[in-house]
């Protein structure tokens, strides 16, 4: 099954999973990738006897599809894909599935256990759940809202290289929503902290899964309004004003930042107002 042929639509089953069905399978942090393929039935997942467990994810061209991880020590002659690598460097990968299944396996590792009474969990008879039949309490997957935002000043806009960045890109600024606070209000904090810049006419753009483990990445464009550069530096190495076609490498498409930094360049380039 090929990931071009790849027609993946979420959803959930308490069912175990059954020969024919097909597995997302986890070793470490990567993705065991049998050849161009992402998926592969039950029956070829190395030891499949001795994985800690399945979880639904949904279906892929009719056919069931689970997550579970696979001990290093039973891969061979496949390769692991680091799921980073994945969603940065290959433009065809199934980003969305992919997401999905280390953040449900994430929430499935983090949640054997009740977080009040500490006694085993079980799978919730209908939701994407654990559940603890002492307290009757139902444990879902964790999601931790994020912002991150282009800064736009006439006809430039921000980039900002990360401190703690393997990678030579330059993308943009971003963090966790504290409690009590509106997307748009993390937003200016956040430029706040890490830039020194006050920003106006916040707006939402779009929004991406980044299972990292479990981030809800929601994309803004703001105006910069006032303030001097002056930059976090347990956060960020290096920033500027940049023009479209004069930048420093930025992420690819399939992140995010890519695409809200794109869409920023068209709209300076298309003399929009952004409003």
């Amino acid at each position: 099954m090929a990931n071009s042929a790849i027609q993946w639509n979420p959803g959930w089953t308490t069912r175990a999973p059954e020969r024919g069905d097909l597995v997302l399978a986890l070793s470490g942090s990567g993705i065991i990738k049998p050849g161009t393929d992402w998926l592969q039935p039950l029956e070829n997942i190395p030891g499949n006897s001795e994985c800690p467990g399945f979880v639904s994810l949904g279906s892929a061209n009719g056919r069931q599809v689970f997550v579970t991880q696979v001990p290093e020590a039973l891969v061979t002659n496949q390769s692991i894909v680091p799921l980073r690598d994945a969603l940065m460097m290959m433009s065809d990968v199934p980003a969305a599935m992919l997401s999905t299944g280390f953040q449900v396996w994430q929430w499935f590792q983090d949640h054997k256990y009740c977080g009040r009474c500490g006694g085993g969990t079980d799978f919730h008879p209908r939701d994407r759940a654990k559940w603890c039949s002492h307290c009757h309490i139902p444990w879902y997957p964790r999601l931790a809202p994020c912002v991150i935002v282009v800064i736009r000043k006439d006809g430039r806009y921000l980039l900002a290289k990360s401190s703690h960045a393997k990678r030579h890109f330059y993308s943009l600024i971003a963090g966790f929503v504290e409690p009590g606070e509106s997307l748009e209000s993390a937003v200016a904090r956040e430029v706040k902290e890490e830039t020194g810049l006050d920003v106006d006419n916040i707006r939402y753009r779009a929004s991406q899964p980044w299972p990292f483990p479990h981030q809800l990445m929601a994309g803004f464009f703001a105006d910069y309004v006032g303030g001097e550069l002056v930059l976090q530096e347990d956060e960020l190495a290096d920033a500027g004003w940049y023009l479209p076609g004069s930048r420093p490498p930025i992420p690819p498409d399939t992140t995010i930042s890519g695409r809200l930094i794109r869409d920023m360049e068209k709209m300076i380039a298309d003399g929009e107002a952004g409003v």
